[in-house]
């Protein structure tokens, strides 16, 4: 393949609809509808759409092509199967002429009115239906796509009345995501509270980084740059100063061009401030990430090579040539972008565990910094230190080795990002013990590489194990021995190493066995309603658990922390566990599903259950990551300060005691 797009291009591409549906209410709408419904016989209408146009604007016809700007009327997936279209006509004064901004195409459009008559018959019973107007708008050089929800309400005799179309505010329904009577500054115990727990460091996502930088300096598309690049400086150079500012520059150029990679998201990020916690709960966003980490993976095995747009590179290195500052930053992105073969597949594994993780676009920054550091740092020290270069190993055969492993890596973080959207979804395609024998295969082979018995195109014949590379055939066979018990349904199955980033031991081959294991299992499952009722009929408090299927620390929590004898005795003895998922798709029924409105005037579709609770979370608890947990009496008074991830057994034990001690306070 000759070209991939840039992973962070794809990113936002992805991004962009989920982004566009919350703000869609948000951007002023240039034309209005009104909408009636007139029977013409049994199980036939017309269904009208009156629309009035702002000045100056232009309805584009819905008599244009599917490939041009145009207008159409389109049914939800179930009014689909209730209704067929018939036919639509257009009341109104047409007008058609060449439209400059659209290279003098002749377009059909509508000024100030019209009103378009869509006839529809109905398969069956006449029964609600349900859809949007997707229109074009003109002015000028300012084109806007509009979408506006229609809906139709059929009663006991037939007749067809215009309702309000898509999802609306409901003051009983958003009453129950915000509930009055918890007082987060003001809990019975002031105990436990959310700084910095369950977030990543970003000094630890820089170190990551800067460990990648230095796995794609032994990369064979930047290795071999740098004696000659570094030589390039100090022999071009007037003096010895001079080289190693030069030299300085370009490795800073290097490292700020990296940072400058990171700069789309905190704008992402701004616009829409949940966008980075929706990440790693977005199906098809993992979906995104297995298929990339796939496509890297068989790039570094050698069946064909990623490259950016060569006129990209040629670009860039046309300016280099000029002996300025501006020349070095140039010559600082030709590196970037002819490396990108190597490089991508290990920026593209960072740009996925920072966005996956709590603390949005400043990890990815921190992770860009680490990459660019290490990446630039042998360029500026090799310009000070010319004599060290002698010290470099030779280019040759090792360097491929180098990207075949790397490409075994990929494909593990692949199944990784596979589980994730498998567990959201219920696919039940990736059970814990099928992970762990895809693992146990990839690890195979990648042992069976490293011995010399398995080789890829371009490879030579492996002659000798140096030391490194039997260091490297010890850790994997290791590593791939330890995943096997994983298989198993024995107390062996649970591999501490694995927790939280493997599915849970509830995700199972061999049933719902995380009882048995000693995990605490909840007494509710995404319905605070119906737990709230069996904490007033137990006279027991509540444990909020706010997780989500694709949360690695809620895994190692339960795991890890509720396996514990008395952390377990505690939650199952004296508490009403709930546990409510963010990320769960499942659709609430219609009824439930609604528009909210937060305190700064955002608005939000609350239409899954996931949406519900994620949405509860933000408005009583201020935070939107996970794990978060939460103390509550049957009235809902906080019992004490919500925690995250704890990892520590004897303080999470602690804060559940004080949370008890609390009930018995407000008991009295």
């Amino acid at each position: 393949m000759k070209y991939l797009l840039l992973l962070m291009t794809g990113l936002l591409l992805i991004l962009q609809p989920a982004a566009q549906a919350q703000d869609a209410d948000s951007i002023p709408k240039q034309v209005k509808w009104a909408y009636t419904a007139e029977k013409k016989a049994a199980g036939e209408y017309i269904l009208h759409f009156k629309a009035t146009i702002a000045p100056g604007w232009k309805l584009f016809s819905a008599t244009m092509s599917d490939d041009e700007p145009n207008t159409r009327v389109v049914f939800d997936s179930l009014s689909a199967t209730r209704v067929t279209l018939t036919g639509i006509k257009e009341a109104g004064s047409l007008k058609e002429a060449k439209e400059p901004v659209l290279d003098n195409l002749s377009v059909k459009y509508f000024e100030n009115e019209v009103d378009l008559q869509a006839a529809v018959k109905y398969n069956g019973p006449a029964e609600d239906i349900k859809g949007s107007i997707n229109c074009m708008v003109i002015k000028g050089e300012e084109i806007n796509p509009e979408e506006t929800a229609f809906r139709f309400k059929a009663d006991a005799s037939g007749n067809l009345a215009a309702a309000a179309g898509g999802l609306q505010a409901n003051a009983e329904e958003a009453g129950k995501l915000k509930r009055s009577s918890i007082d987060l500054k003001n809990p019975v115990n002031k105990v436990g509270g959310i700084g910095s727990e369950g977030e990543t460091n970003p000094w630890f996502i820089f170190l990551l980084g800067f460990l990648g930088g230095l796995v794609a300096l032994v990369t064979p598309c930047v290795f071999p740059m740098i004696p000659l690049t570094v030589s390039f400086f100090t022999k071009s150079a007037q003096d010895k100063k001079k080289g190693i500012f030069n030299a300085s520059m370009y490795g800073f150029f290097i490292f700020l061009i990296y940072i400058l990679f990171s700069v789309p998201f905190h704008i992402a990020g701004a616009a829409e401030p949940e966008i980075f916690n929706n990440i790693s709960t977005n199906v098809w966003l993992n979906v995104f990430f297995f298929a990339v980490f796939v496509v890297f993976a068989l790039s570094f095995f050698g069946l064909y090579e990623i490259t950016l747009p060569s006129g990209l590179a040629s670009k860039a290195d046309s300016k280099a040539n000029k002996g300025t500052l501006i020349g070095i930053f140039f010559m600082a992105l030709t590196l970037v972008v002819v490396s990108f073969s190597c490089t991508g597949p290990i920026l593209g594994s960072l740009l996925a565990g920072s966005l996956n993780s709590d603390g949005g676009a400043w990890l990815l920054t921190a992770g860009m910094a680490g990459f660019g550091v290490s990446l630039a740092l042998p360029f500026a020290l090799f310009a000070m230190f010319p004599n060290w270069l002698s010290s470099l190993p030779k280019s040759g055969g090792w360097l491929t080795s180098v990207k075949v492993v790397l490409g075994f890596v990929e494909l593990a973080l692949a199944v990784k990002f596979l589980s994730n959207a498998d567990l959201v979804m219920h696919w039940g395609i990736l059970h814990r013990e099928t992970f762990f024998a895809v693992w146990i295969l990839i690890g195979l082979l990648l042992t069976l590489y490293l011995l010399g018995v398995i080789r890829f195109p371009h490879d030579s014949p492996v002659k000798k194990f140096s030391k490194i590379r039997i260091f490297f055939i010890l850790l994997f066979g290791a590593f791939t021995l330890y995943l096997i018990p994983g298989v198993t349904n024995t107390k062996y199955a649970k591999l501490k190493l694995m927790s939280g980033f493997a599915p849970p031991l509830s995700y199972s081959w061999y049933g719902n066995s995380a009882h048995e294991k000693g995990a605490v299992e909840p007494d509710v499952v995404n319905d605070y309603d119906k737990a709230l009722a069996l904490a007033k009929q137990q006279n027991k408090p509540i444990l909020i658990d706010f997780t989500g299927w694709a949360c690695v620390n809620c895994r190692n929590m339960e795991e890890n922390v509720w396996t514990d004898p008395e952390v377990h005795s505690l939650i199952k003895d004296n508490y009403i566990l709930v546990s409510l998922y963010v990320d769960d798709k499942k659709n609430l029924p219609e009824e439930q599903q609604f528009l909210h409105t937060f305190e700064d005037g955002r608005q939000k579709q609350i239409v899954t259950i996931g949406n519900k609770y994620a949405t509860m979370q933000s408005v009583n608890f201020v935070n939107n990551s996970q794990p978060m947990y939460a103390l509550i009496s049957p009235d809902e008074k906080l019992l004490t300060f919500p925690v995250a991830y704890t990892p520590d057994i004897q303080q999470y034990a602690n804060w559940l005691k004080s949370g008890l001690d609390a009930f018995r306070k407000v008991s009295k």
